[in-house]
């Protein structure tokens, strides 16, 4: 499913700081932009947004003008539709508009959300190809770095569905530093404070760990060979579960 529940997207709506805040809706990862954001700009209307509007980028240069740095800085809450998560990051890497939003993320109590795609591009090391049942041996994902709202994160989306926890293990076997996040259908996680998780939706979240794995041989086999981990952490978590991920170092000082 590449559109988010009503449920999911009121507490979306519920968590948005200020007086009449503004929504940008970004089809930017869909190749048909307009009808990917029809529905969420109908239903942040119903759930009482007045001001909600499409954010659409299909080059690079309409992602650094001073009209879209100007929304950027007007909006109170962003929304990445779901389509092709490799599109939003040719589109937007190294862009003025990622770079303001960034830096508002940083300071600022503005809201970012995603499905699908968007969901899995917000992270680090992002997935963007792979066989749903695959993964099992070296090389048969495709990894790159994604927008990097969430440092040492994977997302995946639609995880159990498409048996997609083999494909996350072998993210994790190459940098144990990074930890997995799987989302289901209808689920969704709260994040505060960059490293603080709240499990909202009717689904499970995945959490895969390997911090702590007492090996791996991923450096050591050839591609195509099928890899192993050690001790790997698994936990699935539902509605109301919390989780926090290993504080920042930036948090320490």
């Amino acid at each position: 499913m590449n559109f988010a529940p009503e449920s999911i997207l009121r507490r979306f709506c519920d968590e948005l700081k200020g007086n009449d805040p503004l929504v940008l809706v970004l089809p930017i990862a869909s190749s048909e932009p307009k009808e990917a954001a029809e529905d969420y700009l109908r239903i942040f209307t119903d759930l009482g947004i007045t001001r909600v509007q499409m954010l659409d980028i299909r080059e690079r240069e309409e992602a650094n003008s001073e009209a879209t740095l100007k929304l950027i800085d007007e909006a109170a809450g962003f929304y990445f539709t779901g389509g092709d998560q490799l599109r939003l990051t040719a589109l937007l890497g190294g862009t003025k508009m990622l770079l303001r939003l960034k830096e508002r993320y940083t300071y600022e109590e503005i809201l970012i959300g995603g499905t699908s795609a968007g969901a899995s591009a917000l992270s680090t090391p992002m997935i963007y190809q792979g066989l749903n049942d695959a993964g099992f041996r070296k090389g048969e994902i495709s990894i790159t770095t994604g927008l990097q709202f969430m440092h040492d994160v994977a997302i995946d989306t639609h995880f159990i569905a498409r048996g997609r926890i083999v494909r996350m293990a072998q993210i994790i076997a190459t940098n144990p530093t990074c930890m997995g996040l799987g989302l289901e259908e209808d689920t969704a996680v709260l994040v505060r404070d960059g490293y603080q998780l709240e499990v909202i939706g009717s689904g499970l979240v995945t959490i895969l760990d390997g911090v702590e794995c007492t090996g791996n041989n991923i450096h050591e086999i050839q591609p195509e060979t099928p890899f192993t981990i050690r001790d790997l952490r698994l936990h699935f978590l539902g509605e109301g579960e919390t989780y926090q991920m290993p504080i920042p170092p930036e948090l320490h000082l």
